[in-house]
């Protein structure tokens, strides 16, 4: 039998549902706190890690340890807030996500886009990577204009910076688009393209792996795609504003040029003297 509620009883229950459903929101009372403060609050430093990315990120199978120069940076940054660092494994394709989802505080390692930067936050500049290209042996121009003729067969993987230089700057030149950027390779080492385009940091170690590929262009003039840390886009500048203050310690200490050169060494056995006079950090 069903109980007929008195006005009092019906009065205490509805105040003790209320404040049931008042419990989540006190819980979450912290929401509407700022990245940096959150950061503050619980120690943590929340960052995207992408395994098979060397030599960004490379995830050991075996013991599970990363390295990197964005892994080493990521932990240089976490040492200047004065907090742990906690990795959050991701993909680049899903890092911008992870961001907007607050499921990460900050990406080591991303272009920022016209597209992303509509979606996310970017620091400074964290280095400047430069244009390069893969190229079959015999093939060897030495400007762009060279290389964007009709006739010129060019690889790229799908929404990199390579695909977004190249569908922009060289509008003569046959672009084929793969989904991966070993699948681009491929198209190379098949002949079926003449040159890969690449970052100089992707060529070289594409190269390292197999030099039979080919050589590695410069092409002049120089052309470069900044590279910076993506945050969570906020009203608050506060952890931006530390982002570039370590980044502006780390840059006049030396250390993006060292950090990123010795990762080339160490992960894919890249003597800095190898890279060519026009690539700078």
């Amino acid at each position: 039998m069903s109980k007929r509620w008195t006005r009092r009883e019906f009065v205490t229950a509805a105040a003790v549902v209320g404040l049931g459903c008042a419990l989540p929101s006190l819980a979450f009372a912290q929401a509407g706190e700022s990245a940096l403060a959150r950061i503050k609050r619980t120690g943590v430093l929340r960052t995207g890690f992408v395994a098979g990315a060397a030599p960004y990120y490379t995830k050991s199978v075996a013991t599970g340890q990363w390295q990197g120069f964005c892994v080493d940076f990521a932990n240089s940054l976490a040492a200047f807030l004065g907090v742990r660092l906690q990795v959050v494994e991701t993909t680049w394709g899903n890092s911008v996500l992870d961001l907007q989802a607050n499921k990460i505080d900050c990406m080591f390692g991303l272009a920022p886009t016209p597209q992303r930067e509509k979606m996310v936050g970017f620091s400074k500049p964290l280095f400047q990577n430069t244009f390069t290209l893969v190229a079959r042996p015999g093939f060897a121009p030495k400007t762009w204009a060279e290389v964007d003729r009709p006739g010129v067969k060019l690889s790229v993987d799908i929404g990199s910076n390579q695909d977004t230089f190249a569908t922009q700057n060289l509008k003569q030149a046959a672009l084929r688009r793969f989904d991966t950027s070993g699948d681009a390779t491929l198209a190379l080492q098949t002949g079926q393209v003449d040159a890969q385009v690449l970052v100089v940091l992707l060529a070289a170690t594409v190269l390292s792996k197999a030099p039979s590929l080919g050589h590695l262009i410069v092409p002049t003039p120089p052309s470069f795609a900044p590279t910076a840390i993506g945050v969570q886009k906020e009203t608050d500048p506060a952890l931006l504003d530390q982002i570039n203050a370590w980044l502006t310690k780390t840059r006049a200490a030396g250390d993006v040029r060292k950090t990123i050169l010795n990762n080339m060494q160490a992960l894919a056995r890249i003597d800095p003297a190898a890279f060519p006079k026009e690539v700078t950090f």
